[in-house]
C-alpha cells in the first residue's frame, strides 16, 4: 500500500496528475482536485509519473 499526499495550498488544479494516475486523482465538478490518500502498490509508477508532471510540485509519497 502506498500513501499519497497533495499539498492543496500549492495545488493549482491543472489536472496533469489526472492524466498520469486517473485511478488516484480526479477533478471534481468545480474543477478542484480530489485524490485517494492510499493506493495499491500497482499504482506506484503512475503516482511517480504524476509527481514528475505536477507543475506546482504539490504531490508527494509519504512513508
Amino acid at each position: 500500500m502506498i500513501r499519497v499526499y497533495v499539498d492543496l495550498s500549492k495545488c493549482q488544479h491543472y489536472g496533469q496528475c489526472v492524466f498520469e494516475a486517473p485511478n488516484i486523482f480526479k477533478l471534481n465538478d468545480e474543477d478542484k482536485l480530489e485524490y485517494a490518500a492510499t493506493a495499491d502498490d500497482s499504482e506506484l509508477l503512475n503516482v511517480r509519473e504524476a509527481i514528475d508532471v505536477c507543475p506546482m510540485q504539490a504531490i508527494k509519497l509519504v512513508d
